[in-house]
């Protein structure tokens, strides 16, 4: 079969072609298909191991943050962490449709993987906080999830010596304020990051660690598929926005996403594009927690996402009436593309670094 590029660029897809094309330098593959106007990055891996990491985690501010965020101390009940939501066993996300916090209320949204969330630019799906600190303040707070009075927070670990001493040693005084246990919660969710996949190893020139479907799935990616618009760089996402359709307008999940936060029209059903590194481990997927199977996704996408379109009156009457994002558009992939590109979901998913809880100070 031919396949003709965005860029103009005529090849065979059989295996062996594409995989003659992609075992190039990256920076000699052939341009991926683009929306004029689309700010993109190329593909780029994960570094190998950081012989530094040991030392880091052994740091003071790190130290204590990582028996922060285990510390069901943190919440109003003394029963529920940060690691409740964010179970390193469960690729540092829950696996629940929406989270469940305080009171067992559960959250309307589902829990993001913290992995590599030090990269982030804007945090939460909505992207209502721009630090690490920030993202760890609402959490502790929100009544449905830790439930806590953060002004109730230090005096609370304050009472335990072990605390007033590690953070002595971490900030040079036993004084425990609300600032600081944020920022040692974000010094040490800085140290979760990704192993290499075997995506990582392709792109470093070990081209026996992708299968040819795996590549076939990676070219659709770039091509026809259409995903490279939103999930491209190192951490395969833009950081940015999109209304993927999934709004729900008016019914049962209603969700107006980012237009809860900032009253923009233009916001309404926007979300923040996830990463998709170690994808495979964050089932249930999308905002809302409802799709369990990466396959099913596939097939949205290769629809179109396309929505009802509205009545004329509903575009004069409602200013809020939810359009998708004109990067999706129908992918015409058939059965074998759309088994290749979940192939290259495997590929891009590696194994699980599974951290052991500490023991918490209690004394």
């Amino acid at each position: 079969m031919i396949f003709l590029t965005g860029t103009g660029f005529l090849y065979k897809t059989d295996p062996g072609s594409l995989r003659a094309l992609y075992e190039k330098p990256v920076a000699e593959w052939p341009r991926p298909d683009i929306d004029s106007g689309v700010v993109w990055t190329e593909f780029k891996s994960l570094p190998g191991t950081d012989t530094s990491y040991f030392r880091i985690i052994a740091q003071p501010q790190v130290k204590l943050g990582k028996l922060l965020f285990f510390d069901p101390l943190l919440s109003s009940s003394s029963q529920i962490s940060c690691s409740s939501c964010h179970d390193p066993h469960l690729s540092w996300g829950d696996g629940r449709r929406v989270s469940l916090g305080s009171d067992h209320l559960q959250g309307t949204r589902n829990t993001p993987s913290l992995l590599n969330v030090g990269q982030r630019k804007s945090f939460f799906w909505d992207g209502r906080a721009f630090s690490l600190e920030d993202q760890a303040t609402f959490p502790i707070e929100a009544h449905h999830e830790m439930n806590m009075d953060a002004k109730q927070l230090g005096p609370k670990l304050g009472a335990i010596k072990a605390y007033r001493a590690l953070f002595k040693d971490a900030y040079g005084t036993e004084d425990i304020s609300t600032e600081k246990i944020v920022s040692a919660l974000a010094a040490f969710q800085k140290t979760i990051t990704s192993r290499r996949s075997r995506f990582d190893k392709f792109l470093d020139g070990d081209h026996k660690a992708m299968t040819d479907e795996e590549i076939h799935g990676m070219h659709l990616f770039r091509t026809k598929a259409r995903c490279m618009n939103c999930h491209n760089g190192q951490f395969l996402t833009d950081e940015s926005f999109h209304n993927i359709g999934l709004t729900y307008y008016k019914r049962k999940y209603e969700d107006l996403g980012r237009y809860n936060l900032t009253s923009n029209p233009d916001d309404v059903g926007r979300f923040k594009t996830p990463s998709l590194r170690d994808v495979m481990h964050n089932a249930p997927w999308m905002h809302n927690g409802l799709f369990n199977d990466i396959t099913g996704i596939v097939n949205l996408y290769n629809s179109g996402m396309h929505m009802i379109d509205p009545k004329p009156e509903q575009k004069q009457q409602d200013r809020l009436y939810p359009y998708t994002d004109p990067l999706l558009k129908k992918l015409n992939l058939t059965r074998d593309e759309i088994k290749a590109v979940v192939a290259f979901m495997d590929a891009i998913t590696a194994t699980q670094y599974k951290m052991q809880r500490p023991e918490l100070p209690r004394d």
